[in-house]
Order: structure tokens, then C-alpha cells, then sequence
């Protein structure tokens, strides 16, 4: 058992997952980004500690519902895969705080990611959504969400009704037009560049807003810091992985 409880196994070019893994029951974070996986076995159900998942860059269509097992897991990386869709057994892992779905086949979000009660974080970009569900407004922790790069026509009417955002990325879409976010009393963050729009949306005193006509444009933050915050917020200390 690795004394810090955690394997990295990233860019090793595997095509199968290695069961020995499976035998270290203590294990919290677990890396496999940069591979060439596209199944998990059965056997990775014995690691019901691991905390951090994270199987970004792989060949994964399907996510292996072993995954949806491993009922502690706090953040999970799926992005830069071959996803169309999620399955419903996904809304077992009630202590899912950040999901990284970005770079995937998403033509819509998921209704599942709506019963995710403890999510904080949401990155869904570089997909093909055209809207978002109406279910998302049900989740009061989500403080965050990253929608650049998809196919948004319109603001999606949902984020509306979510006054306890703090970021909202919409950068790369094709929205025409804004409505205002004045109302959104937790909101500190928009960023609505690279989209035709005809208008910036309008925010409360104090709100950062990246764009045209914005007053001010400071750079986001880079997504490896990002993803630094996010597992800090998770108790959990990062092992600097090769590809998060």
C-alpha cells in the first residue's frame, strides 16, 4: 500500500486496468489520465475509500458503472473522452462535490448530474449542449459552472434561477443576447466572450465581468490552479497529476 494512498498510473499508454491496484483497500486518490482504457473491472469496487478518480484522456464511450460503486469518491474526471451520455446509477454518488466532463460527446447535459445534491463544481465544456435542464436549479452547492465551447444560442434560462453561483462561464458559445444577472446576489464571476451578442449582461456592483463592453478583463484562472482549489475544498491534498 503506497504510504500516501495514491497511485498514479497516468500516461503509461494501458490498455487494461491493472487488478494489483485493486488490492490496496486504503486507497484514496487514484490517477489513470493519459491512457488507453476504455473498461474498468469489476474488481475496482473493493477501493470504497478512494476519494479522486480521475480517468480523463482515455477512449472511454461508456462509463463503466463500477465507477458509480465507489460511493465516497469527491471528484471525478471524465473529460477528454468519448461520452454521449451518463448512467442513471451515477446519482449513487451522493458526495460528489467536482465532475469534469469537458471535451466529451455531450449533445445534452445529463439529467443525473441534476441528483448530484453535494456538487459544488461543474465543468461541461468543449461538448455540443444547446441547453441545460431545468433539474439543475436543485443544486443549492453548486457554486460553479463551465459551459465555454459548446452550442448555447440562448443564456440558459436555468442559471437564472440559481442565485447561489459564483461563476459562470459561457465563453465560445453562440449567444445573441444577454439577460440581465443583476439579480444573482452570489454571483462573482462572468465570462461571455467569443459569443455574437449584442449586449453584456448586466451584474451588481462588484461582479467581474469578461467580454466585450466589459469594464474590466482579467484572465481566468488557469484550469491545473482551478482544479488545485477544487481538491483543497475537498480535504484532500494534491499530488500534482500529470493530466488535471
Amino acid at each position: 500500500m503506497p504510504i500516501d494512498r495514491m497511485v498514479d498510473l497516468s500516461s503509461r499508454q494501458l490498455r487494461r486496468f491493472p487488478l494489483h491496484v485493486c488490492s490496496f483497500r486504503e486507497l484514496v486518490k487514484l490517477y489513470l489520465s493519459d491512457n488507453n482504457l476504455h473498461q474498468l473491472p469489476p474488481e475496482l469496487e473493493q477501493l470504497q475509500n478512494l476519494q479522486i478518480l480521475a480517468l480523463d484522456f482515455n477512449n472511454f464511450k461508456v462509463l463503466p458503472l463500477v465507477v458509480c460503486t465507489l460511493k465516497q469518491l469527491c471528484i471525478l474526471y471524465l473529460g477528454n473522452n468519448k461520452l454521449c451520455d451518463l448512467p442513471q446509477e451515477l446519482s449513487l454518488l451522493q458526495n460528489l462535490k467536482t465532475l469534469w466532463l469537458e471535451s466529451n460527446c455531450l449533445s445534452h447535459l445529463p439529467e443525473v448530474v441534476c441528483e448530484l445534491s453535494l456538487l459544488k463544481t461543474l465543468h461541461a465544456g468543449s461538448n455540443a449542449l444547446h441547453t441545460l435542464p431545468a433539474g439543475l436549479r436543485c443544486l443549492q452547492e453548486l457554486r460553479t459552472i463551465w459551459l465555454s465551447g459548446n452550442l448555447l444560442a440562448d443564456f440558459p434560462p436555468v442559471l437564472l434561477h440559481m442565485p447561489f453561483l459564483e461563476v459562470i462561464d459561457v465563453d465560445r458559445n453562440a449567444i445573441r443576447s444577454f439577460p440581465s444577472l443583476a439579480h444573482l446576489p452570489g454571483l462573482k464571476l462572468i465570462i461571455y466572450d467569443h459569443n455574437p451578442c449584442r449586449n453584456a449582461p448586466k451584474v451588481a456592483k462588484g461582479v467581474r465581468r469578461v467580454g466585450r463592453w466589459a469594464e474590466e478583463t482579467p484572465e481566468p484562472r488557469k484550469r491545473s490552479e482551478l482544479g488545485r482549489e477544487e481538491e483543497t475544498d475537498a480535504n484532500i491534498i494534491w499530488p500534482s497529476p500529470t493530466n488535471t
